[in-house]
């Protein structure tokens, strides 16, 4: 049976990364209204991503005989001034999941849950690329500035993306 202070702490990453899907599907849809089909491609498979990362926790819990308490997402924002703001504003929220993973570790460290501890393994190693992906396009889109005919370059090679990566 696990720890009642990590499945606490369990349940709550589960929230997290369901609110980082819908964060990401909210982002999607803003490009998709701008006309960035790439972008909003991009941001669809990175919102299945975090599905996938809520529905792993949701799993190992399971697994281990925890309470699965499932709690309220906050509703994500809905517009932004530029993609370069998205994408920052992605990269910020990936560091603060960081965090997050960070956390509970330590507390998976310090209940010696030596199981979750492993298993929380593959969601730190995941982060290092989740934050250099988001923070490689933030950086491309600063040195794009206002040139449309780059940003439309870079939406098509975005568009490109699988749900595979």
């Amino acid at each position: 049976m696990i720890n009642s202070k990590v499945e606490s702490a369990l349940n709550d990453q589960i929230r997290k990364e369901f609110y980082s899907s819908y964060l990401y599907l909210s982002m999607a849809a803003y490009f998709a209204s701008q006309n960035l089909k790439g972008f909003a491609k991009w941001m669809q498979v990175q919102a299945g991503e975090e599905t996938k990362h809520g529905m792993k926790i949701y799993g190992h819990l399971n697994e281990r005989g925890g309470k699965i308490t499932l709690q309220q997402i906050d509703a994500p924002p809905s517009h932004w001034k530029s993609a370069k703001e998205i994408f920052t504003e992605a990269y910020q929220h990936e560091q603060k999941v960081t965090e997050s993973i960070n956390k509970l570790v330590e507390l998976a460290r310090t209940e010696k849950d030596n199981a979750t501890e492993v298993f929380l393994q593959w969601f730190v190693n995941e982060q290092v690329e989740e934050e250099a992906s988001a923070s490689e396009i933030a950086q491309k889109l600063q040195m794009i500035g206002d040139n449309a005919p780059a940003l439309v370059m870079l939406d098509a090679e975005l568009g490109k993306r699988s749900t595979a990566s």
